[in-house]
């Protein structure tokens, strides 16, 4: 069996070690990529901008020649044109203007996402980043090296806005922060929660505008950004980096395939398409969601690795359906850490859930351990009025608590109940947690009825 990949990142990657570490006698697999390099891990940008890592070649995980020395052909800077998908041929062009055709018996989509660019006056003026490849990376760390760049405005205080705020923070620039939002991180965290990160960024000197909207940005002679006006004033600015979310890149294909709401390619339990022979994988794909219990679509590697060894396994033959996801992630920015997972109570009375939710707070280890290896750990489970079922979970410290929300994780997944999590057996020792630690605290004072 002939299987051809177009896009070579994590998820990608992740289906073609599969295929050729599993099925490698039954398999003929061809990559296909535009860019330049692979398995860029794009959320170590940051630390590597910001200088909490001095190199940035560890951020690339694998090669072309892995994949090669497994017997797999790759093709990088290579552009997919067009599929014909009756007869089941792939073309392509490649950087150096070669044209190349590859047939398939089965097909991969792993096309990722792209950057969204706010339709506004000025998105087009020159020192605009964006980040999601490698090289979009290198442009704002040659920018933030100019004398000329002093001032910094970052649209968009999701992750990878609060990420690159801190990190244009830490190489001595004037950093100004704008959202939409009523706080950072909404997507992610209730406001108790993200106002601890927003006193966190204005502690260390970074300013903060929110519930602010980017109405233009302004331009010099020369055609390059001087500053953004919003509905609330103007303000100068020497680059503007824009975070303001991704979108599915799934523009191959067409109306060949079924969508989903947002044009991500629809696919089912074990992300085959509406074409039996094509599948697809990662951010140009929809995913399933335990706590709501229906299709979603979010964008994070860690999903994207998962559906390409789900993919992978059943293009071969062994049925395995995805176990599903619950978005979870994690923050730390100047030593304050944030972990969710689940919905927010935000997203959950959006989905016409109702839900409540129990807050702890307590010190993760004994008042006598000592105070430099000890801090306050913030919780909130969020859970089903009706029958319990946890369905989403938020922790903030500057201990790092974060392996509790992987429990929470697969509590979601596996449909438990806040109840449940009363007399759950977590052991206790000072060096660790405490005897009624929070966990356990917030299901016994969680209201039941």
């Amino acid at each position: 069996m002939k299987t051809v990949i177009i896009g070579a990142n994590h998820a990608g990657i992740a289906a073609a070690n599969t295929l050729l570490d599993n099925y490698g006698d039954q398999q003929e697999v061809v990559m296909i990529d535009r860019n330049t390099n692979l398995s860029y891990l794009g959320c170590g940008t940051a630390l590597w901008v910001g200088r909490q890592i001095e190199d940035y070649h560890q951020l690339f995980y694998t090669n072309e020649a892995d994949f090669t020395a497994k017997g797999a052909k790759i093709m990088m800077e290579t552009s997919v044109t067009d599929i014909d998908f009756d007869k089941k041929v792939v073309y392509a062009e490649k950087k150096s203007g070669e044209k190349v055709e590859e047939s398939y018996d089965k097909l991969i989509l792993a096309t990722g996402s792209q950057p969204i660019q706010l339709p506004i006056p000025g998105n087009d003026l020159d020192d605009i980043y964006f980040l999601k490849l490698f090289q979009e990376g290198q442009a704002v760390d040659h920018a933030l090296d100019r004398d000329d760049v002093q001032t910094v405005a970052v649209v968009g205080s999701g992750y990878i806005g609060v990420e690159f705020a801190e990190a244009a923070k830490r190489r001595g620039k004037k950093v100004i922060v704008f959202d939409a939002a009523p706080t950072s991180l909404a997507n992610y965290y209730d406001p108790e929660f993200a106002h601890l990160m927003d006193d966190n960024l204005k502690e260390h000197g970074i300013e903060t505008h929110y519930s602010e909207f980017a109405q233009s940005f302004i331009g010099n002679d020369e055609g390059k950004v001087i500053g953004i006006e919003t509905d609330k004033g103007k303000y100068d600015v020497d680059i503007v980096i824009s975070c303001v979310g991704f979108k599915p890149n799934a523009g191959l294909g067409g109306d060949h395939f079924k969508r989903f709401a947002n044009g991500a390619y629809l696919v089912d339990r074990t992300f085959q398409t509406s074409d039996p022979d094509v599948y697809a994988i990662g951010d140009c794909a929809n995913n399933y969601s335990n706590a709501l219990l229906q299709d979603v679509y979010i964008a994070l590697a860690s999903n994207a690795v998962r559906s390409g060894i789900v993919a992978a396994h059943n293009l071969a033959g062994t049925h395995v359906e995805g176990a599903g996801i619950q978005g979870s992630n994690g923050i730390e920015i100047f030593g304050l850490k944030l972990v969710s997972t689940g919905l927010n109570l935000h997203a959950a009375q959006k989905a016409g859930l109702e839900v409540k939710y129990v807050d702890f707070e307590d010190l993760q280890k004994p008042a006598f351990m000592p105070a430099d290896e000890n801090d306050n750990v913030k919780l909130r489970i969020i859970y089903t009025a009706d029958d319990h079922r946890i369905i989403g979970a938020q922790m903030a410290s500057h201990y790092d608590m974060s392996m509790g929300i992987h429990m929470f994780s697969l509590a979601i997944q596996q449909g438990l109940t806040i109840d449940q999590l009363q007399l759950l057996d977590l052991f206790f020792l000072p060096h660790f947690n405490q005897p009624y630690n929070y966990i356990t605290m917030a299901a016994l004072t969680a209201d039941k009825n």
